[in-house]
C-alpha cells in the first residue's frame, strides 16, 4: 500500500463527527476505556460510510467489563475492552451531563495538569461506576436494543507501516505508551521524552501520522479534555509506541 507522508483521519472522513471529539476521563484511570470507545465510535462511522454516527459509551465499558478489562478506574487492558465490544456489545453514551445516548459518562470533567475553568483532577484512582444495565430516563430504545457489536477485534504488529495501513484503511486505533514526568505538561509540537522518571502507562486514540521539521510523529487524541495539550491532541515521537489494539 502506498501511504502518504501525512495523514489525519479527521480530514479523511469529514462526515464522522466523533473523529473531532475530545473526551474527558475525569479523576479516573479509565484511559484504556476511552481510547477504545473513541476509536470504536470512529470506526463504526467509517465502516458505515458515515451512515451510523454514535458516541459509544465509556461508562458502559468502564463499569460492566469487569475483571476481563482490569480494574476499572484503577487501570485496565485495551485488548479486553475491544473483546468486550465484540462479545457483549456497548451502548451509546456521550460526555458527562450531556444526556446524549443510553449511558453518558457519570464522572465530571476536571483539569489534567493545566489551569482552566474546571476543578483540578484528584488523581486517577476514583471509584469505578456501577454497572447499571439500563438507559438514562427518557432515552429509547432500551439498554439491550441499544447495544452495538464489533465483528472482530485484533492487535496490529508494532510496525509503523502496518499501523499506518490499518488507520488509513479502517480508521483510528487505540495505542498505549509509557508516560514520563514531562508528558503531562506537553503543549505543542512533537513530544519526546527529555526529563523525568517513568510514571506509568497511558492509552490514547491514534488519528494519523506526519512529519514536522524532519521528525516523524503519531497524531493522537488524549482523553484529558481540550484544555490539555494542543486542543486535546498531541504529536508523539514515532519511536514511542508499544502494541496497539483495534
Amino acid at each position: 500500500m502506498d501511504l502518504p507522508d501525512n495523514f489525519d483521519a479527521r480530514e479523511a472522513w469529514p462526515n464522522c463527527p466523533t473523529l473531532k471529539e475530545v473526551r474527558d476521563q475525569g479523576s479516573c484511570g479509565s484511559c484504556w476505556a476511552f481510547g477504545a470507545v473513541e476509536a470504536i465510535s470512529d470506526r463504526v462511522c467509517v465502516h458505515s460510510n458515515a451512515k451510523v454516527n454514535v458516541e459509544v459509551s465509556a461508562e458502559d465499558l468502564l463499569s460492566c467489563c469487569g475483571m476481563e478489562c482490569g480494574m476499572g478506574c484503577n487501570g485496565g487492558y485495551p485488548s479486553g475492552a475491544w473483546k468486550f465490544w465484540t462479545e457483549k456489545g456497548l451502548v451509546s453514551g456521550g460526555l458527562y451531563d450531556s444526556h446524549i445516548g443510553c449511558r453518558p459518562y457519570s464522572i465530571p470533567p476536571c483539569e489534567h495538569h493545566v489551569n482552566g475553568s474546571r476543578p483540578a483532577c484528584k488523581g486517577e484512582e476514583g471509584e469505578t461506576p456501577k454497572c447499571v444495565k439500563q438507559c438514562e430516563t427518557g432515552y429509547a430504545p432500551d439498554y439491550r436494543k441499544d447495544k452495538h457489536f464489533g465483528s472482530d477485534s485484533y492487535s496490529v504488529p508494532s510496525s509503523q507501516d502496518e499501523i499506518k495501513a490499518e488507520i488509513y484503511k479502517n480508521g483510528p486505533v487505540e495505542g498505549a505508551f509509557l508516560v514520563y514526568e514531562d508528558f503531562p505538561t506537553y503543549k505543542t509540537g512533537v513530544y519526546r521524552h527529555v526529563t523525568g522518571e517513568e510514571i506509568g502507562g497511558h492509552a490514547i486514540k491514534i488519528l494519523g501520522w506526519g512529519v514536522e521539521d524532519g521528525t516523524p510523529y503519531w497524531l493522537c487524541a488524549n482523553s484529558w479534555n481540550t484544555d490539555w495539550g494542543d486542543n486535546g491532541t498531541a504529536m508523539l515521537l514515532v519511536l514511542f509506541f508499544i502494541p496497539l489494539e483495534n
